[in-house]
């Protein structure tokens, strides 16, 4: 709805002018709108302090109806050990009414670069802290090789 409102003193004269909600006749739309504007700016050009409003229409382009391409989600990186295969525990909280609620118990996973003397390179790993005693333990090859892991690819 286009408003056109003139003041003449304290009177004030407002006219509406009615737009159709059909946006694929959109460009025709706005033409008739703006005649009828321009119509009504000339009818009221000789009265002072002629105030006009008309809200703003962009055009549609076929660009703005298609979604911008965003770069794909990184993976979240699951909360399970590779070495020991710990994963987290579902418990209960069980408040004085004995109300039970759900909660999550996550293994104790700790970011660790290790030195790897096969690949004579640092391995940086997502590891439980007991896979890091039993690495530092019994070394970081044999504990790769026993759960299956191929460091190359770390």
């Amino acid at each position: 709805m286009a408003t056109v409102t003139a003041t003449i003193g304290p009177v004030m004269v407002g006219v509406a002018v009615a737009k159709s909600q059909n946006f694929s006749k959109l460009s025709m739309r706005n033409s008739k709108i703006s005649s009828e504007m321009s119509f009504i700016s000339s009818q009221l050009s000789g009265m002072t302090g002629i105030k006009i409003s008309t809200p703003q229409f962009q055009k549609i382009s076929p660009d703005a109806i298609s979604a911008p391409l965003r770069p794909a989600l990184q993976p979240v990186a699951r909360r399970v050990c590779p070495f020991t295969g710990k994963k987290s525990n579902k418990a209960n909280l069980v408040s004085h009414s004995n109300h039970r609620t759900i909660k999550r118990q996550f293994v104790n996973l700790q970011y660790k670069r290790i030195w790897w003397e096969a690949g004579k390179r640092y391995v940086k790993l997502r590891l439980s802290t007991k896979a890091i005693k039993t690495i530092e333990k019994n070394g970081l090859d044999a504990v790769a090789k026993k759960a299956g892991v191929d460091l190359r690819k770390k």
